[in-house]
């Protein structure tokens, strides 16, 4: 899902990194800032893509991307607007219910025997009694 041109705010930066005369005249970097209220999510999506975003997700509801990998702005312009994509399209997936399972009861029986086992070694730790 790309987000519409009216939600999409594009700001190019003079990009950082090695690229001499190039990087230091041209602004390549793409910073793309995009409403993520006015992309009117279901609840799920806006939750799960606050998860996926992390840092990138600020405040006031704006998700940054900044794309400086090419040498081109037309080419980082494109690889905002994928990943930016890409992020929102993952956020649409519902993650399935967990199912809630009980411990079988072999699993119950090795715990119970572990726990019998750690508290002889305990025991065994007290003072030597010599009769």
């Amino acid at each position: 899902m790309i987000p519409e041109e009216a939600v999409v705010e594009e700001k190019f930066l003079a990009a950082t990194g090695p690229g001499g005369q190039n990087v230091n005249k041209v602004a390549t970097a793409v910073q793309l800032r995009i409403d993520v209220f006015r992309l009117r999510l279901p609840p799920y999506a806006y939750q799960q893509l606050k998860a996926l975003a992390g840092s990138k997700l600020t405040a006031a509801g704006e998700l940054l991307i900044t794309a400086r990998r090419f040498r081109t702005q037309e080419a980082n312009r494109e690889d905002a607007r994928a990943r930016a994509a890409e992020l929102i399209s993952a956020a649409h997936v519902r993650q399935p219910k967990r199912v809630k399972t009980k411990p079988s009861k072999a699993a119950k029986a090795r715990r119970v025997d572990e726990k019998k086992g750690r508290s002889a070694v305990k025991a065994a730790r007290g003072k030597v009694r010599v009769d």
